[in-house]
């Protein structure tokens, strides 16, 4: 194996077996998880804002997907939420979480098919 090998295949264990880097790759992994992360990054963090935004591209989204992958990111600090009322919660981008959207969208930009 080569040099190159070995530091690939180190990173991807780490990638696997590290804790905060295994929550992350699971939590992205996950349905519309990176749908619900570019909406965080363009600052539509409340269900209406998000809903409105994926039907005027014709695309959709439940309201549980979204709740669910906004609660796992506030839980790996991608995100935090703010109560609008007692029923209604917005959720705002963290540094954390702006990081890593603008990583996915450098790679989708980087990305020649």
């Amino acid at each position: 194996m080569t040099e190159h090998n070995k530091i690939v295949e180190e990173k991807i264990t780490q990638i696997l077996t590290q804790p905060q880097q295994a929550n992350l790759k699971t939590a992205l992994e996950k349905d519309h998880a990176i749908d619900c992360l570019l909406l965080l990054y363009t600052n539509r963090g409340r269900w209406k804002e998000a809903k409105t935004y994926m039907q005027k591209n014709s695309l959709t989204i439940s309201d549980a997907a979204f709740r669910c992958r906004m609660n796992k990111f506030e839980a790996l600090d991608l995100a935090k939420s703010e109560k609008i009322d007692p029923l209604k919660k917005q959720y705002l981008i963290t540094p954390k979480g702006k990081k890593i959207a603008e990583q996915i969208l450098e790679f989708f930009d980087n990305l020649t098919l």
